[in-house]
């Protein structure tokens, strides 16, 4: 099957060339597979694709584009990476999909033996071998090479990967679905070997090639030589010392070349003259060398053509996997581009979900980067959207890129003073000495100024966020940090958050974000931003993100706050997924009180500083601090109590109690934290008592073993002694006397008589333990002691007394009634 691949960018030309593929790969996302997207893209409606795209051009969604494609390895990677991530038609299951690829190449990168890397493979090169082959025209040698880097790429990540796999099975699993692609690779290992074999590392062919032209290069080689040792005898045997005379070539022939305005002696053909040029002639005997040199060339260029033409053939064998293969890398390369940007800026895998009411048999499939995680959905969410730490992804850039720029300008600096005390470089007259401490500072500065991270939690109920705030305080930021996450998520990025957030899809995010005057149409600020949300607003479904900044502004500001108030209750009423609009207008912060769709934010301000903060209170709407900046700025007393007068005192009391609202809000936010870290230590604590009770019954049972220990040993010892003493006496008695049968007789029972009462009236050593003789007169005194059934006996664990209803003297157990309580107790814990 033969198909294009068209790289689709608005801000970019289109290219297209033709790319044949055999089979359909599980790999959905091929570099040549994107014919039925791009022609879903390019069926949709004109006005419906310029909303989109204005939308994402407000957002400056191009530049994270440019961004992210930066990380590609290979040229069309980083044209196939932009093509992709501006597909704006991807279905919820192609997301997730493509979040799977990249949570598949961090892990590759992660494990550090399987590197997605193609920078070595000269993407162009290869195509153009392909195309050649195609066309059955001889390869370059150049071409040769890169088919022969591509092969090698190929075999190394698929040798990796088995290796990889072979040392822990766990990471077939950790890699797909990028294992299925690399493990179906099918590498020809004979073609890399053809093409090393004869094809040089600068591209051309080596003279092992072929023993023809090894044979026409030695004959070039050897008329070279004898050409040059005949012109420069010629040069020798010229009479005139002054006359210049240098060998040159034309169009391959050996020539002699004759400085401006001289004559020669050299007989030959003359090539070309002029005045004031020279003149350039062939010698007559060196006709016949470069005509017999001209067809040793001819011999080695047809030599050459024979040997890359059988390449060619070769290749045209596995034409169609080595064209699998290229299309292979180039997604492969761009699964890798989007993975490494997020390495790169610290991105977590978001848990991109369908909002509850869309109909999908993965209506609410998880996906993160613990894949062993996966919660069985549907699930009632708390969030529609939870999106804790994010940040504006090009500040983020940005500010990465200035810090990199002041250590580099630090570091040359530093070189350079070094060098200039070494006396290597010279200082120049009037110029300015290097000022290494602000350069150090101007570091210092950037790295204490990172940007700020914004707090996004969205509850499931709501439908509309308005935030309010100063100028310059944030809010068109995060309106573009959370449109970005959104579009992020969607494409198969991560999100730069620190912590894991939750995203619901959106089928498209929608944004009417800065000045929009359109002096093409004759449109001012204000209509341009009303044509811009009426077609945003005929556009969005249950499943749009809608970003309005500074909502009703460019006019006046009743009618504007008017006509803010009356959209924002039809996105709410027309079930658009989330809305959240920035406004200075104080009449919508009122809607929170009427709608319970819709919530309030706004941008703290410091006001010791007089600056804003750049972080989000939720539920608190914004006060003005216009007038209190006025006065602590200095403004006449006289002013700023006019001011206030004209303000007037309802709204100065609602601002006081907003004020209020924020110090409650702050102070409970204080104690929460104070709350937790108190259950944090209690936790602390709990858990070391726990080991501490472990380590006292081990250290309780320990001594007891020892103890037992040291009895049996002294016991054993003892014994030993008594016999031993025992069979002293009965020697020496022996030795001591002859005694007659019968006194020997009853001298042998009387020893016997005393070794036997020694053994019963010495006993071991255990059991001359008092503590021991104590616990079995105690044992025999409670089991002749035992109540019985209806006695009344003493609970010691509640001090009262209860009656028997049951006795178990076998597992050491009784039942009492206490009351309107029946307790099971050991035997031990009752007393009469």
């Amino acid at each position: 099957m033969n198909c294009c691949a068209l790289f689709l960018n608005p801000m970019t030309t289109i290219s297209i060339f033709s790319i044949t593929i055999t089979k359909s790969l599980r790999f959905k996302t091929q570099y040549s597979h994107r014919q039925s997207s791009i022609s879903a893209n390019l069926c949709i409606s004109k006005n419906q694709s310029s909303v989109h795209h204005d939308s994402l051009r407000v957002l400056e969604w191009d530049k994270l584009c440019d961004s992210v494609a930066s990380f590609a390895g290979t040229s069309f990677g980083r044209e196939a990476t932009k093509e992709q991530l501006w597909s704006l038609n991807q279905t919820y299951e192609e997301s997730l999909r493509l979040l799977e690829e990249t949570n598949a190449a961090v892990e590759m990168n992660k494990h550090g033996g399987c590197s997605l890397d193609f920078r070595g493979i000269d993407v162009v090169l290869v195509k153009s071998a392909i195309q050649h082959a195609r066309r059955s025209l001889p390869l370059d040698g150049n071409e040769a090479m890169a088919v022969a880097a591509l092969l090698q790429v190929c075999e190394n990540l698929q040798l990796n990967l088995k290796a990889a796999i072979k040392e822990d099975a766990d990471w077939y699993r950790r890699f797909m679905p990028l294992t299925e692609e690399i493990m179906g690779f099918v590498i020809n290992r004979s073609l890399v070997k053809l093409i090393l074999q004869v094809i040089d590392e600068d591209g051309s062919v080596k003279d092992s090639a072929s023993s023809t032209l090894k044979r026409s290069r030695d004959q070039v080689r050897m008329l070279e030589r004898k050409i040059y040792n005949l012109m420069d005898s010629l040069i020798r045997s010229e009479k005139n010392e002054a006359s210049l005379l240098e060998v040159s070539n034309v169009d391959g022939r050996w020539c002699i070349k004759s400085g401006a305005d001289q004559l020669t002696d050299v007989k030959g053909l003359l090539l070309s003259s002029g005045s004031g040029r020279g003149s350039i002639v062939e010698p007559l005997s060196a006709i016949p060398l470069n005509d017999e040199l001209q067809q040793a060339r001819a011999s080695v260029a047809k030599a050459e053509a024979d040997v890359l033409s059988m390449l060619t053939e070769k290749m045209q064998m596995d034409l169609s996997e080595i064209e699998k293969l290229l299309n292979s890398i180039i997604q492969l390369d761009v699964v890798n581009a989007r993975a490494t940007y997020g390495l790169s800026f610290g991105g977590t895998c978001p848990d991109l979900f369908l909002p509850e009411g869309n109909d999908s048999s993965t209506s609410v499939a998880y996906l993160s980067g613990n894949k062993n995680s996966n919660a069985s959905f549907p699930i009632k969410r708390e969030w529609t959207l939870y999106l804790p730490k994010a940040y504006h992804p090009l500040l983020l850039q940005q500010h990465r890129q200035n810090l990199q720029k002041a250590r580099k300008d630090v570091s040359n600096a530093t070189s350079e003073i070094r060098r200039k005390q070494q006396g290597e470089i010279m200082a120049r007259k009037g110029e300015k000495d290097i000022d290494l401490p602000s350069l150090d500072m101007q570091v210092t500065v950037l790295e204490q100024a990172h940007p700020v991270p914004v707090d996004f939690f969205v509850n499931h109920k709501t439908r509309v966020v308005v935030i309010t705030g100063p100028n310059t305080g944030g809010k068109t930021i995060c309106l573009k940090t959370v449109g970005l996450a959104a579009m992020m998520a969607k494409s198969g990025l991560h999100v730069l958050a620190s912590e894991s957030v939750k995203i619901p899809w959106f089928d498209a995010v929608f944004a009417d974000i800065g000045d929009e005057q359109s002096l093409s149409q004759s449109l001012s600020t204000f209509s341009g931003h009303l044509k811009q949300i009426n077609d945003i607003q005929s556009h969005s479904t249950s499943q749009s993100l809608v970003l309005l900044d500074e909502v009703g502004a460019g006019t006046n500001p009743l009618e504007g706050a008017a006509l803010g108030m009356s959209l924002l209750e039809s996105l709410a009423e027309t079930g658009v997924l989330l809305t959240i609009a920035t406004t200075h207008h104080g009449e919508l912060k009122t809607l929170k009180y009427s709608n319970d769709t819709f919530e309030n934010a706004c941008m703290e301000f410091d006001d010791v500083n007089l600056k804003p903060t750049f972080k989000i209170l939720w539920g608190v709407p914004g006060r003005s601090n216009a007038i209190n900046i006025a006065e602590k700025l200095g403004v006449p007393t006289i002013i700023v109590d006019n001011a206030r007068d004209l303000y007037g005192s309802a709204s100065a009391e609602i601002d006081e109690v907003i004020t209020d609202m924020e110090r409650l809000k702050q102070d409970f936010k204080e104690y929460l934290e104070e709350a937790q870290h108190h259950m944090m230590l209690s936790k602390d604590l709990y858990e070391n008592l726990l080991v501490a009770r472990r380590k006292i019954m081990e250290h309780g049972t320990g001594q007891r073993l020892r103890k037992m220990r040291e009895i049996s040993e002294a016991a054993a010892m003892a014994r030993s002694i008594l016999h031993k003493k025992a069979r002293q006496l009965r020697a020496s008695a022996i030795q001591s006397s002859q005694p007659s049968p019968a006194d020997k007789s009853q001298h042998i029972f009387a020893i016997n008589g005393q070794q036997t009462m020694a053994e019963y009236t010495e006993p071991p050593m255990a059991y001359k333990s008092a503590s021991f003789l104590e616990d079995i007169k105690q044992s025999q005194s409670e089991k002749s002691q035992l109540p019985k059934v209806g006695d009344m006996v003493y609970v010691s664990s509640l001090g009262r007394k209860g009656t028997v209803l049951r006795l178990e003297p076998s597992k050491d157990e009784i039942v009492v009634q206490t009351g309107n309580m029946k307790l099971k107790l050991k035997l031990t814990d009752i007393g009469k």
